[in-house]
């Protein structure tokens, strides 16, 4: 049995290198999760050869909705684990799974080669990757907070979606470098693909391997000896922080999907941008996203996070519909990157310290289980299926009920966001 003394973070030193240690693994993690979007374009064609673009592109997307509706497993799973054997040791199997799963997707061969086999073999790593990155979002987002410390707890814990958009963005990177400089569109649509799910595969081994030196977080030292650690029956002693994290959730990460991972798409699919521009467009967006996150999470360090997420709540009701619009509009690059780049920094009240937020709601015992088990749930249901919604209203002429339907999403989520009280005043916590 680990000595307690052993897994205490001291320092401030202590702090940023346990943090850096977590969020190098989260960065791999969402890398492989999201290359799967930035590469769908490309890949959709060999596992879904009939139909034109939209309707190729829907069955990608619906295979993307799959992998979301594991995450609730992968949570309750993970969650559990983590929060009975430690978050260590459930984040170093999260990313092993995400590897097993880009691996597959890397030699799977396509439609032509072996029938249903491909669509099925995708589904497969798919299921695989949900489980994966189901657990890794509550695990890492307890560790991360667990391992801040209260004053710097929101600044701290920004640091998972800093990550979470960098894998994203290294993603969109790779793409555009393949693109622009080493591979023709025809060799991209043909091979190419599989070159980044090979390197997210590669990197999940690294990674796995790194994150057997990170520390235990204090908070788990503390309860690890509870037998009622991570169970549903503890879990369901809370049911006020289950149903805020859901309804805090819902709203957020709708937005957030709608304008990262299905921004490409649009671009291409309504606005008429080429697949080179919308890949620009969209990684110089996220570039901004990802630096301002620390900033929001200082913020709420001093304000608190309720003013945040009723920022992020009043102003996304207001601007989704008018952004979305006009970017469905615009021919101009420039004009569409400052239209995402305003609706990323709104949502970037809800983005920087959700993590936190969630982490704040539950005691030690059940809390990967906690953040990581409701959110799943309701980014399974409000990210999971932002693309597959958009392009069927799509596909059926009514492209702006989408709009209508994130602006709803947001205003429900505003209205948890007025009446909940401020987790940092608030937080069940303890200092460590």
């Amino acid at each position: 049995m680990t000595n307690t003394s052993h897994v205490t973070v001291k320092t401030t030193g202590d702090r940023i290198k346990s943090i850096i240690g977590g969020s190098l693994g989260n960065l791999v993690e969402w890398y492989d999760w999201y290359v799967y979007s930035a590469f769908s374009l490309y890949f959709s064609s060999s596992f879904f050869p009939k139909g034109d673009q939209t309707a190729q592109l829907l069955n990608t997307a619906g295979v993307f909705a799959l992998g979301f509706l594991m995450r609730p497993i992968g949570g309750w799973l993970m969650g559990t684990y983590a929060d009975k054997h430690g978050r260590k040791k459930a984040l170093t199997i999260s990313v092993l799974l995400m590897s097993l799963g880009s691996l597959i997707i890397t030699i799977t061969p396509g439609y032509k080669t072996v029938g249903v086999a491909a669509p099925l073999l995708l589904v497969l790593a798919r299921v695989i990757q949900g489980l994966s990155v189901g657990g890794e979002y509550g695990t890492s987002a307890t560790y991360l907070s667990e391992m801040a410390g209260r004053k710097h707890r929101g600044f701290y814990s920004s640091f998972q979606y800093v990550t979470l958009i960098m894998g994203q963005l290294l993603a969109l990177g790779l793409l555009v470098l393949l693109q622009r400089i080493f591979l023709t569109e025809q060799q991209l649509h043909d091979w190419g693909w599989r070159i980044a799910f090979g390197i997210g595969a590669c990197l999940a081994v690294i990674t796995m391997y790194l994150r057997r030196s990170l520390q235990e977080s204090a908070s788990f030292a503390k309860e690890k000896t509870s037998t009622i650690n991570g169970t549903i029956a503890e879990l369901t002693k809370h049911p006020k922080a289950v149903l805020t994290v859901i309804g805090l959730t819902a709203g957020g990460t709708l937005a957030f999907y709608t304008f990262t991972t299905y921004m490409q798409k649009f671009l291409v699919d309504t606005s008429g941008f080429s697949k080179a521009e919308a890949t620009l467009i969209s990684s110089l967006t996220l570039l901004v996203f990802m630096l301002i996150q620390p900033l929001f999470g200082l913020l709420s360090d001093n304000i608190g996070r309720k003013p945040l997420l009723i920022g992020f709540g009043v102003l996304g009701t207001i601007t989704t519909i008018p952004i979305l619009t006009l970017l469905g509009g615009t021919k101009d690059g420039w004009i569409a990157f400052g239209l995402i780049l305003a609706a990323l920094i709104i949502v970037s009240g809800y983005t920087s310290i959700n993590a936190v937020v969630k982490a704040e709601l539950f005691p030690a015992n059940i809390r990967a289980l906690g953040v990581g088990f409701p959110y799943a749930i309701a980014v399974s249901i409000f990210g999971g299926s932002a693309e597959y919604i958009a392009l069927g209203f799509k596909t059926v002429h009514h492209a702006q009920w989408f709009y209508w339907y994130v602006t709803v999403c947001i205003a429900l989520s505003l209205a948890l966001y007025i009446t909940m009280r401020d987790t940092r005043k608030h937080s069940k916590m303890e200092e460590d």
